[in-house]
């Protein structure tokens, strides 16, 4: 689909810096060759919008018969997105989704009360090198749909709308933006999207969202006249009309951001929830150990093995 430069808002050439609430550098932690680095949740920030936590993965190289392996794990109170630009991996979940997903695609997994998930490099890629490189997010649930039971959803690349004109690309993983709407089912007023930018491309971001934020995968933006390079966030003030500039080399962005929640959330380990109690009532269901009658159980084809308790 062209760019409508209908959808185009009257902004302030290329922002205004005040308008940055926050920048952040994301953390990077190395898992035996392969790096992440984390963006949220930072000590200034927690949430962008209901996005609670933002990981990229990689991007990373394997040699033959090496790959990921992120052994069964619990989730509750979150959806998990999913969304790569090279490689591929297989995800299995206690619901007994078994879904590989490939660049361009989202899985999308709402934890609700309770699910368990792995996710490992398939064999048929094993069997040569391999790349992968990509951004893993969490969103939180409103409180009100906690305890939804849990679901998954994929959606291919072509389920998810494109627009491409004067210098840009943006493939809309989640949520409304732009004037167009994803297919995933959301809880709460979302956007979140993929964006390439050309040298000197402008993006507009959507003002009619409470929390907006940019996270630089590739190249640089400008800003005000200040340049942010890859592997940085910024979160915008609400309300203020922003674009933003690729730098010399282009850009890759991953735009987020949505209404907020009514509250602070907790996390520890892989969960999120309103209230503590909800956190520990979790933590003991999966040190229990009862796949057949407790609060969680293992994905089936993916039973051998799972991560214990911390």
């Amino acid at each position: 689909m062209s760019w409508n430069p209908n959808l185009e808002p009257k902004c302030v050439e290329d922002g205004n810096l005040d308008a940055i609430e926050t920048v952040i550098v994301p953390r990077a932690r190395d898992l035996g060759g392969f790096e992440v680095r984390r963006a949220l949740p930072a000590p200034r920030r927690q949430m962008v919008g209901p996005f609670i936590f933002f990981d990229q993965m990689g991007p990373a190289e394997f040699l033959t018969g090496q790959g990921i392996d992120v052994r069964p794990h619990p989730h509750i109170g979150l959806g998990t997105v999913t969304y790569l630009y090279q490689g591929e991996f297989e995800h299995r979940d206690s619901l007994g989704t078994h879904q590989m997903i490939y660049p361009g695609e989202v899985n999308w997994m709402v934890a609700g009360n309770g699910v368990t998930h792995s996710e490992r490099t398939s064999e048929n890629t094993r069997a040569g090198v391999s790349n992968l490189f990509g951004i893993q997010t969490w969103i939180a649930l409103p409180e009100d749909h906690e305890d939804d039971p849990a679901r998954f959803e994929h959606h291919g690349s072509e389920a998810l709308p494109f627009l491409q004109g004067e210098g840009k690309e943006v493939r809309l993983i989640l949520g409304r933006a732009w004037g167009e709407t994803a297919p995933a089912t959301l809880y709460s007023d979302t956007f979140y999207a993929d964006v390439v930018l050309e040298p000197g491309a402008k993006l507009p971001l959507p003002d009619d969202h409470e929390d907006r934020g940019l996270y630089i995968t590739q190249g640089s933006v400008v800003i005000a006249g200040d340049v942010f390079e890859a592997g940085q966030m910024m979160v915008f003030r609400p309300g203020d009309r922003i674009t933003v500039t690729a730098g010399e080399q282009g850009a890759r962005l991953m735009a987020l951001g949505g209404e907020t929640l009514n509250g602070p959330r907790h996390i520890w380990w892989n969960f999120v929830a309103s209230s503590k109690e909800r956190i520990e009532a979790a933590k003991e269901a999966w040190a229990a150990g009862d796949w057949e009658h407790g609060q969680f159980s293992l994905p089936p084809g993916d039973e051998g093995e799972f991560i214990p308790l911390p």
